[in-house]
């Protein structure tokens, strides 16, 4: 068994003002940017941006991408973030499929699985097809990379949290070896993201109340991270660059939601259960519900879908972005999900037409990735290493560093 962790010392990945760093790293792409930029952009001094930078560098998490003018003296030394440091899983838990990617650590996908899946088999099956893939899909990368399937090791599945508690995998016995962060999971709602626990999933009752979260970390020996499909995907799409302040993503798949960002932060609500876009009630002598409601948006979107009238269902979807876009000022609709990419610019133009006959100017686009809820899973686990369990996704550098010196 291994000892080291390789490219990737985790501990390290804790600090607040490591964080900060970290995150204008991977801002800043592979141009990479200087210590002195990196010292006016933080507020840390120069001499606590060095120590930083000296223990990502040792660390693997940091290299040198060259050197840069500078105004007087010296040539500056240019950063930049090494994404093979580390590593993260993410899971999309879907209605009738299961998709399991891995990504580096600036969240670029480097492999990943498909399945058919039945969520209605039950927590047991459905966890099962859940471990298999996750193992089948390191193992195929880690055999990638050279060091075979037998490569992955755990290290400390004994210890905190009990037998089988979470531990470290490392990919890549014959090299430089990587750690896998964690694992990201995305499944319909509502659940609760605090517990770990799905509620009353349409369809699924059984699911209510099953601890996920819990039960995937035990049998996986990694830490686990259970979010909405939507919020997942909402918070992929708020930490790429250039992303809206606030906005909505609407997914419209195998169901109907929304995930929310509203200043820069994801909105799950006091309850975790915010974003039920597709149990808001459009009709009141609508069609029955799964949820036990009627006239539900998203009975009457897939509906629609379901007859082939995607016109139809993108005026209805309209709808509920307009009732959105009203109660929230949001900067922009993003629209996702196999529904909407079956047929994207019907989708757009229609959600867009009912806007503006509302006189709603919001920009509507489509996020044109299959796999934007699985990205935004494995975003579950790596984006606290940048410094996003203080709330914010954006300018998280512009935060109060814990210590100067």
């Amino acid at each position: 068994m291994r000892k080291d962790l390789g490219g990737v010392n985790v501990p390290a990945l804790r600090s607040h003002n490591t964080a900060l760093v970290l995150d204008l790293l991977r801002g800043a792409g592979e141009g990479g940017i200087s210590r002195l930029e990196l010292a006016e952009r933080t507020g840390l001094t120069p001499q606590a941006v060095s120590k930083i930078t000296a223990r990502l560098r040792a660390d693997g998490l940091a290299a040198e991408a060259g050197h840069r003018a500078s105004t007087g003296g010296k040539p500056r030394t240019v950063l930049r973030l090494v994404p093979s440091a580390a590593h993260a899983v993410g899971v999309h838990l879907d209605r009738d499929e299961l998709t399991v990617l891995l990504t580096d650590l600036a969240g670029t996908t480097v492999a990943l699985r498909r399945r058919p899946l039945d969520l209605g088999a039950g927590a047991g099956p459905v966890l099962d097809a859940v471990t298999e893939e996750v193992w089948g899909l390191l193992g195929e990368y880690d055999g990638g990379g050279g060091g075979g399937a037998g490569a992955r090791t755990v290290l400390g599945a004994g210890g905190p949290g009990g037998p089988g508690g979470p531990g470290t995998v490392v990919l890549g016995a014959g090299g430089s070896g990587t750690a896998v962060l964690g694992v990201g999971v995305a499944m319909p709602g509502p659940l609760d993201h605090r517990a770990g626990v799905p509620g009353r999933v349409t369809g699924f009752p059984e699911w209510a109340g099953h601890p996920v979260r819990d039960e995937l970390a035990r049998r996986l020996g990694l830490p686990v991270v259970l979010d909405k499909d939507t919020n997942a995907a909402a918070l992929g799409l708020a930490l790429r660059p250039g992303a809206p302040g606030s906005f909505a993503y609407v997914h419209l798949g195998t169901g109907l939601g929304a995930g929310l960002v509203l200043g820069g932060a994801p909105l799950r609500g006091d309850r975790t259960g915010a974003g039920e876009l597709g149990h808001q009630t459009v009709q009141l002598d609508g069609p029955p519900c799964g949820c036990g409601g009627r006239g539900c948006l998203e009975a009457l979107c897939l509906a629609a879908v379901a007859r082939g009238e995607r016109a139809g269902a993108a005026r209805i979807l309209g709808v509920g972005a307009a009732n959105l876009v009203r109660l929230l000022d949001i900067d922009q609709v993003l629209l996702g999900g196999r529904a909407v990419l079956a047929a994207p610019e019907v989708f757009a133009d229609g959600v867009r037409d009912v806007l503006t006959g509302l006189g709603l100017t919001t920009p509507v686009g489509v996020v044109a990735e299959r796999d934007a809820v699985a990205e935004g899973a494995a975003w579950l686990t790596l984006a606290p290493v940048f410094g996003a369990e203080t709330g914010r996704l954006h300018g998280l550098y512009g935060g109060e560093p814990t210590e100067r010196r």
